[in-house]
């Protein structure tokens, strides 16, 4: 394996029915918005730090005009009143290469299955020519059970297939790898205008008022504009660049397989 994994506490914390929400950075940002929105808003704590010299060849100079190398890191969230407990990836950037995706995706599910976790969300953004007034949210999985659950009773679209392309990266790769792990899958897609400038707020609120529900975080939806104004510009600065590499790789590599425009997810 070519990822380091650092514990960034003294002892793994004892969690009850761990769902992993992952939200690393693609089109929109979505998954990365909607993940770092719940882990500032419930306090989340920080439990494994990845690493790999496969990560894109880049440091980010911070607001204290150092140097910093990017990082995808692992965050917990106990709730300890027979609520599942929460396991959250967000990160800088996503793998940039097939084998590295593959070999990050199993190293998130290593951990996790340790963690006892049996059930994992993946978040990212359906990429559209204009910004959606009000965006729909897709969700597939690898099992009918997970997705009937997340179904009833919220606004989820099923369709999927036939609207969009393949779902690239590890929003995908971790549906599909959860099987063998014996983990339940689902990912929720959310519409948003695919442009690398653009903020995916509001797929990110749809989302959001989803796992709110579902999962019963308790947030504050009415905060998420305020939240979101106070870290989109760092949020931007640090992801455009590096995210840029991964779906240009990524989309080069598929349109040669393919030989057609397709629409990127993730």
């Amino acid at each position: 394996m070519t990822w380091t994994v650092e514990k960034l506490v003294k002892q793994l914390p004892k969690l009850q029915n761990p769902v992993l929400v992952e939200g690393l950075p693609g089109i929109g940002n979505v998954g990365k918005v909607t993940v770092d929105f719940i882990i500032d808003e419930l306090k989340a704590k920080k439990l494994f730090r990845l690493s790999s010299y496969t990560m894109p060849h880049s440091v980010f100079v911070n607001d204290k005009n150092l140097v910093e190398l990017p990082s995808i890191e692992l965050y917990y969230k106990s709730f300890g009143d027979g609520r599942n407990d929460l396991l959250l990836l967000t990160g800088d950037v996503q793998p940039i290469d097939e084998v590295s995706s593959y070999e990050f995706s199993e190293e998130i599910l290593k951990l996790v299955h340790n963690l006892n976790s049996k059930e994992i969300i993946t978040i990212g953004g359906i990429g559209l020519p204009s910004a959606p007034k009000k965006p729909t949210v897709y969700c597939t999985g690898n099992s009918r059970k997970i997705i009937k659950k997340y179904m009833k009773s919220t606004q989820l679209n099923n369709h999927l297939y036939g609207v969009v392309g393949p779902i690239v990266g590890v929003s995908g790769l971790l549906i599909g790898l959860a099987d063998k792990h014996k983990i339940d899958a689902i990912s929720m897609l959310a519409e948003t205008y695919g442009h690398p400038m653009y903020l995916g707020v509001k797929g990110a609120r749809e989302i959001l008022g989803i796992l709110n529900q579902k999962l019963e975080l308790g947030l504050n939806l009415k905060q998420i504009e305020k939240e979101i104004k106070q870290i989109e510009t760092d949020m931007m600065r640090r992801t455009e660049e590096l995210t840029g590499v991964s779906k240009a790789t990524a989309l080069r590599k598929l349109k040669r397989t393919f030989a057609k425009d397709l629409e990127y997810i993730g």
